[in-house]
């Protein structure tokens, strides 16, 4: 709020210094006219494209929230091919348009990238899509990654996910403790994760430093993962 710098740029930058192999992103815009017009520096391509240039040669965009000037939604960016990938609509009130994008890579990881609801029941139905969708559309045995932006500082998606689902969150693993998210200058709340099954979780940690908390109103988070089956195959989110 109140920033008027084009970030976009330094957002990519910033990104490719992480040496991360795939990137969940919220709030991407796939179009806006306005920002078109009004910006000089505006990429002639969409942002998630943009964001992946020539680093991620994959990537899925799952288009959320649509207006009369354009959208945006949740994107993956992936140094690996993904094989499929769909947007599951987990909207619960026609002014809050949310969704879960899912993508399976070639060597069969499973994706999830979300954006969960500012109220408590919105969540509580959203959590519940999701509960449903791992259960039936993910077999158990296959590798996932889950993250994003829960609007969770209460907590309770947290001990839906780990004593319902059995997922591990990276940073709780690591730390005993949830990452402080937001907001990036002064992190309070602890609103974004990274849970994962099948993995070892090696590091993870809050990118609350600069140049990030100038980029964002959230702090992004970093994990260094490697599948339980490959122990020395390394993933970073």
């Amino acid at each position: 709020m109140g920033n008027r710098r084009f970030t976009l740029e330094a957002i990519r930058h910033s990104l490719r210094q992480t040496g991360s192999n795939i990137v969940f992103l919220q709030e991407v815009i796939g179009a806006n006219s306005k920002h078109e017009k009004a910006l000089p520096e505006w990429p002639d391509k969409n942002q998630f494209e943009y964001l992946a240039d020539t680093v991620w040669s994959h990537y899925a965009y799952g288009q959320n929230a649509i207006y009369q000037h354009g959208h945006h939604g949740n994107a993956i960016l992936s140094e690996m091919p993904i094989k499929t990938w769909s947007n599951i609509d987990v909207s619960t009130m026609k002014l809050s348009q949310r969704g879960m994008l899912h993508g399976v890579l070639d060597n069969g990881i499973n994706l999830l990238c979300i954006h969960f609801g500012l109220f408590a029941r919105e969540r509580r139905g959203q959590m519940e899509r999701l509960i449903d969708y791992i259960g039936s559309e993910i077999p158990a045995s296959a590798p996932l990654i889950l993250a994003g932006d829960f609007n969770d500082w209460g907590k309770q998606c947290h001990t839906l996910l780990t004593q319902e689902v059995k997922l591990v969150e990276a940073h709780f693993q690591h730390h005993h403790k949830l990452a402080k998210t937001y907001p990036a200058r002064f992190p309070l709340l602890s609103m974004d994760r990274i849970y994962v099954r099948g993995f070892n979780v090696h590091q993870s940690t809050a990118l609350s430093t600069k140049p990030w908390r100038k980029l964002s109103d959230h702090c992004p988070l970093f994990a260094d993962l490697s599948l339980t089956s490959e122990p020395h195959h390394a993933q970073s989110v």
